[in-house]
């Protein structure tokens, strides 16, 4: 029998990686060592990879995604150096806006405190000494994840030196004409009575009412005189906002006579589902036609008799479909990217309608004061009472939503 020898590879490895009290040894062994600046010092004249650092929130602890956001780049910024360039990475943070502002608020709510009788300069003095604390958090945090950097020498948004020269790259833009004051709509809340950016923004279902209303043509083709142009929205109380409607040429409409011989114009091919959710069963299409002839035409405001006498005036435009609707759409400039925009190329100006809370600005006739939130249900009234009111319903739909208060959204335009 012979006999057999293996030979194996010996290793001063452990056999169990022991983790939890390796890596606090080897993230101690690299501060001794001073890894960062021996890497700095080792890779002086090489050519340089610099990571623009979009900073995290210093509004807590970090989580999943920021840890993933810096882990992905901390590999980045390693194998950079790694391949021979000089790859300094100096972290920072982000302590502006609503995140932050908003978890002071939310102290304040705990202590029973209004934020409205806080003064300014106070509120912002609790908002940077929140901040400060929660980096000191997620410096630690960052740390103990492994990752590479001047941790001794962070930024951040709030300095003072970052802060001025925020300062004089406006300037610039001021100095050389490249910045003017304009009007437009974005993301509104109405709780938190700012603005939000697309990324603080989350959709979730909502039930909306939904109204028909009806435009009487005030001028154009005498075919088209004493009939209503019908609309359809999902907001009624922007009613009293609107300012044009719109139409597509390359649509079809219909001239349909309803009730006691009224006219109304709506897209061909959506002339029964209009109807059943009016809940029309007689009428007589009196005429179709292209939507080009819908060009140049004015019509009166629902609202005329209370006030609203200016002129509605309808425009081409290609945003309009056939999915939902009439195949016509009520523009209000103040409250939609796409109303703005055709109304401006239109020379038609959106103007101060709601206020920071949420309430119908002295602009709105009649409803000045009233909540939107609250004013669906007065505009319907007001439309039935005029005979403009063709139907109403519900609709639940994706609707965008605060990411911290959840309460709904709307495009309110703000200077």
């Amino acid at each position: 029998m012979s006999e057999i020898k293996i030979n194996l590879p010996a290793t001063s490895f452990p056999m169990k990686a022991n983790l939890p009290t390796k890596e606090p040894e080897i993230l101690k062994f690299w501060e001794q060592i001073n890894l960062y600046e021996e890497l700095r010092s080792n890779s002086k004249d090489r050519e340089k990879f610099i990571l623009h650092d979009g900073p995290p929130y210093a509004n807590g602890h970090i989580h999943i995604g920021t840890a993933l956001n810096k882990i992905l780049k901390d590999i980045v910024v390693r194998f950079n150096q790694m391949t021979g360039k000089d790859a300094p990475y100096v972290p920072g943070w982000d302590c502006h806006g609503l995140p932050i502002e908003w978890k002071v608020e939310e102290e304040y709510k705990k202590k029973g405190k209004n934020k409205d009788t806080v003064p300014v300069n106070e509120f912002r003095k609790e908002c940077r000494e929140f901040a400060t604390s929660w980096i000191e958090i997620q410096k630690k945090e960052f740390n103990r994840l492994g990752v590479n950097g001047d941790w001794k020498n962070y930024y951040t948004t709030m300095s003072k030196s970052s802060e001025a020269q925020i300062t004089r790259e406006i300037s610039k833009f001021i100095i050389n004409g490249g910045l003017y004051r304009g009007f437009k709509p974005v993301l509104w809340s109405v709780v938190e009575s700012t603005a939000l950016a697309d990324a603080e923004v989350e959709y979730y279902d909502h039930t909306s009412n939904t109204i028909y209303s009806k435009f009487l043509i005030k001028s154009g083709p005498e075919k088209f005189l004493n009939c209503n142009v019908v609309i359809w929205t999902t907001t009624p109380w922007t009613i009293p906002c609107n300012r044009a409607l719109a139409f597509n040429n390359k649509i079809n409409y219909s001239i349909i006579k309803i009730n006691n011989n009224e006219k109304i114009i709506i897209a061909e091919k959506l002339i029964d589902k209009v109807l059943a959710d009016c809940a029309i069963t007689k009428y007589e299409i009196i005429e179709s036609f292209s939507g080009s002839e819908l060009k140049n035409i004015v019509c009166n405001h629902p609202f005329k008799d209370i006030g609203y006498t200016f002129d509605v005036p309808m425009l081409d435009a290609n945003f309009v479909n056939l999915e939902q609707g009439t195949g016509i759409v009520h523009c209000a400039p103040s409250h939609g990217p796409d109303d703005y925009y055709l109304c401006l190329n239109n020379n038609i100006q959106a103007f101060d309608t709601i206020d920071d809370k949420g309430h119908y600005t002295k602009n709105i006739i009649k409803f000045s004061g009233t909540h939107i939130f609250k004013a669906d249900g007065v505009i319907i009234n007001e439309l039935t009472n005029l005979s403009r009111l063709l139907g109403k319903g519900k609709l639940k739909h994706s609707y965008p939503h605060s990411w911290r208060s959840k309460a709904p959204l709307v495009h309110r335009a703000t200077p």
